[in-house]
């Protein structure tokens, strides 16, 4: 492999799980994929969701570097990359006064980055993965450790958009502002997004403040929907945040709405109420509101429940319908509106495969899904369809994402320069004081 500065580097499945893209990151260095990874793919391929995606899709770029010529020996894998070589472990080489379990396929993983690391004194070697055990097994041992960042949108979730800022203003635009005067933001001012929601707060009373809507540098700030209240459901509006969510939810120009925030700030409420209200209105909107939510863990419980596959998806689908009946006081209602197509409860898998038109669509959950299935699914929206994603981006129950690489975020963060995309992060809890306590601090 010769003595030059090139590095050599092991990823892990669980980096290839979490984008095949992974190993066209590396640019000019060497990567060297374990057997044990390639048998590991395998198992996943057939998996639904992302993790299946990438291992086919992975999959499919080793057969292809294996058809340009021999893994064993190395394969360049595109111009301006590296070389990929394909290597076993023999457990045989490996020193058994480390210690290591090499029953277990991620010991065979280190065991083979340990090996290459003593083979190549002259480069570095580099184990990438995505499990904090397996790097701090790694890292005990001698090896350079990293974690896998590079489908990050953000370095940091508290740089994430909020959709909500605080401007500081001359008394008079506050005054302006409150007679229905026209009152626009210069580019140089500060840096807006599309539809963020600002408070505007008089430099000479901090007590003297005005909520607005930024709609673009050439319109005047819009005036936010205030302390709303829906016949319909009996919903009504406690804080701004809730407004900011339900201005996006019932403004017939965006068509993409993303709501983040920890559990019990209403984001499952507001959304519900709002699409109710715009599809079993006198004059709906839309034909039909459509709720779903990624099943996690997708491959390892639903199996074990019994019935039918419609019958398995009960369990995660049955808080949404609780919503529902609820916010219809009915619950007959909601069964008439579902055997009507109205109202329809969906897993994700199922919502997939279709176009979906004239629709309000809320996806749950969102932060469980990755940034290639959030795209699935905005590329399924049909013609005057609205969809909605919310999620708690720090309840992450998927093992391949974390608060910067999840598809919520990805979906918060793409789309806030366009003027048909909404967001804002709800921050107060309105369960309970107990509630609110507990999501803050156990």
């Amino acid at each position: 492999m010769g003595m030059n500065r090139k590095r050599i580097y092991v990823l892990d499945t669980s980096v290839y799980l979490t984008s095949y893209k992974a190993i066209f990151s590396l640019g000019f260095h060497d990567i060297i994929i374990p057997i044990k990874v390639l048998e590991e793919i395998d198992k996943n391929k057939i998996r639904d969701g992302s993790v299946g995606f990438n291992a086919r899709r992975f999959i499919k770029i080793v057969d292809d570097l294996r058809a340009k010529g021999k893994l064993s020996q190395g394969v360049r894998l595109a111009k301006g990359h590296g070389n990929v070589y394909a290597a076993k472990f023999d457990p045989a080489t490996f020193p058994v006064s480390i210690g290591l379990d090499l029953e277990k396929s991620d010991n065979h993983i280190i065991g083979l980055a340990c090996l290459l690391q003593q083979q190549n004194v002259n480069r570095k070697v580099i184990l990438v993965s995505r499990d904090i055990h397996m790097r701090v097994v790694g890292d005990a041992l001698g090896l350079t450790c990293e974690d896998y960042v590079s489908d990050q949108v953000v370095s940091d979730k508290g740089q994430i958009y909020t959709g909500f800022s605080k401007k500081l203003v001359d008394d008079q635009v506050v005054e302006d502002f409150y007679n229905g005067k026209n009152i626009f933001i210069d580019k140089d001012q500060m840096k807006l997004y599309m539809n963020q929601f600002l408070l505007l707060i008089s430099n000479q009373n901090d007590k003297k403040t005005a909520l607005a809507q930024f709609v673009g540098h050439e319109k005047p700030l819009k005036r936010p929907i205030n302390k709303f209240y829906s016949q319909l459901t009996g919903i009504r509006t406690r804080n701004k945040e809730q407004d900011f969510a339900v201005d996006l939810l019932l403004d017939p120009k965006i068509a993409l709405v993303t709501l983040n925030g920890s559990s019990g700030v209403g984001k499952t409420l507001m959304a519900l109420s709002c699409g109710l209200e715009q599809v079993i209105s006198p004059d709906p909107l839309y034909s039909r509101l459509v709720v779903t939510k990624p099943i996690q863990p997708v491959g390892r419980d639903i199996g074990f429940l019994p019935g039918s596959a419609s019958e398995k998806l009960l369990p995660w689908l049955k808080p949404i319908s609780d919503n529902l009946w609820s916010l219809l006081g009915d619950k007959n209602a909601l069964d008439d509106y579902m055997d009507a197509g109205t109202i329809e409860i969906e897993a994700m898998t199922f919502i997939r495969g279709r176009s979906i038109a004239n629709s309000f669509v809320l996806v749950e959950e969102a932060q469980n899904m990755s940034h290639h299935e959030i795209k699935t699914i905005l590329t399924r929206v049909g013609n005057n369809s609205k969809i909605v994603l919310t999620g708690d981006i720090e309840q992450i129950d998927n093992l391949w994402l974390d608060e910067s690489s999840n598809g919520l975020t990805h979906a918060i963060e793409r789309f806030k320069n366009e003027n048909i995309a909404g967001h804002i992060t709800l921050i107060r809890g309105e369960r309970s004081p107990i509630a609110t306590l507990a999501s803050k601090i156990l």
